[in-house]
């Protein structure tokens, strides 16, 4: 198959699960899913690996702000597409995930998680709480995407250093945010982001941004090794994807 075809066909099989929850999470799954540059570039780039699930046990995912539980249908589906001969050849193998723990803040959002995803064979577990204060399993791979600006700097390198801890050795953290060093791609997506949250019926929080170097620094501070790849392809935002390995 090639790599639009089943990029197509991957973004409809992941999406479907959410017709049974309204049109509000379908149509914003779909928008999600196909209008941000993210998540086919964590699929093609490779980038969904970490510590001994790569190993042939499969990873064990954390995904902290997991929203209505996208990237856990998502992942369900990369690991069918790799079995059923939808994968193009030019796309890296991704390593199956065997478990995986969504975290979110918004109650109506983990309903809609549960409803769409609950039941699919990943067995997918979603806790309501605050990411500050949520016990983090052992894992292999953690996923954070836009959110840690909703928390000051004190409670990011907090957070971030539970999620050192929490990884096995040669485990990822997959971290996308805003570089404040791009004034106006930064306020942008700061604009949008606000916007969403409004339209999904959620307070409005206050943000605490960084420029990449700052984010780049926390993270080596804290024991990881860390590239950014720019995460804004299709955009006007200043988003980066900070892939960061514990050794």
């Amino acid at each position: 198959m090639n790599p639009e075809a089943a990029w197509r066909e991957l973004h409809r099989r992941t999406c479907e699960p959410y017709r049974a929850v309204g049109p509000f999470a379908w149509h914003f799954a779909r928008g999600k899913l196909g209008h941000d540059p993210v998540f086919r570039g964590l699929v093609t780039r490779g980038e969904l690996r970490g510590g001994r699930g790569d190993q042939g046990d499969g990873l064990r995912v954390v995904d902290i702000g997991c929203g209505q539980g996208l990237l856990a249908s998502l992942l369900q589906q990369l690991g069918e597409a790799q079995t059923q001969a939808r994968w193009p050849t030019t796309w890296p193998a991704v390593a199956p995930a065997r478990a995986y723990t969504g975290i979110e803040l918004m109650p109506r959002d983990v309903q809609r998680a549960e409803t769409a995803v609950g039941a699919l064979p990943l067995a997918p577990r979603f806790v309501c709480g605050d990411m500050r204060q949520v016990e983090l399993p052992s894992c292999d791979l953690v996923v954070i995407l836009d959110v840690l600006h909703y928390v000051d700097h004190a409670a990011q390198r907090e957070l971030l250093a539970r999620v050192h801890g929490a990884l096995s050795a040669g485990g990822r953290l997959l971290l996308r945010v805003g570089d404040m060093g791009q004034p106006g791609g930064f306020r942008a997506s700061q604009w949008v982001d606000r916007l969403v949250t409004w339209v999904r019926g959620h307070r409005v929080p206050p943000t605490w941004g960084r420029p990449l170097a700052a984010w780049q620094a926390l993270l080596q501070e804290l024991g990881f090794a860390v590239r950014s790849v720019p995460m804004s392809e299709g955009t006007p935002f200043a988003n980066v994807l900070l892939v960061a390995d514990r050794p």
